[in-house]
């Protein structure tokens, strides 16, 4: 998941991932510079899956319908995720 969070004094930036998003499909990144621009791009879902698929990978299907073509949500991620949170 992309953020860009102060905490504290301290800024944590997170850009997500091109292969494995949460959310929305596309790949996402961010751009630093003097300031940060998080990034998400478009491509063709199904050309990708389709690679996916053809790939010598024994979970190539689950992965191409799990994460090029219906990634998780964000909320069902933060779901997964929040039992693990850091507290102070």
């Amino acid at each position: 998941m992309q953020f860009d969070r102060m905490i504290g004094t301290t800024r944590v930036v997170n850009a997500s991932s091109v292969g494995m998003p949460f959310g929305e499909p596309g790949t996402y990144c961010l751009l630093r510079g003097p300031d940060i621009q998080l990034r998400r791009t478009l491509y063709d879902f199904s050309q990708a899956a389709k690679r996916v698929r053809e790939a010598d990978y024994s979970q190539a299907d689950d992965f191409a319908v799990q994460s090029v073509l219906t990634p998780p949500s964000e909320e069902k991620m933060l779901e997964v995720f929040t039992p693990f949170e850091l507290r102070p």
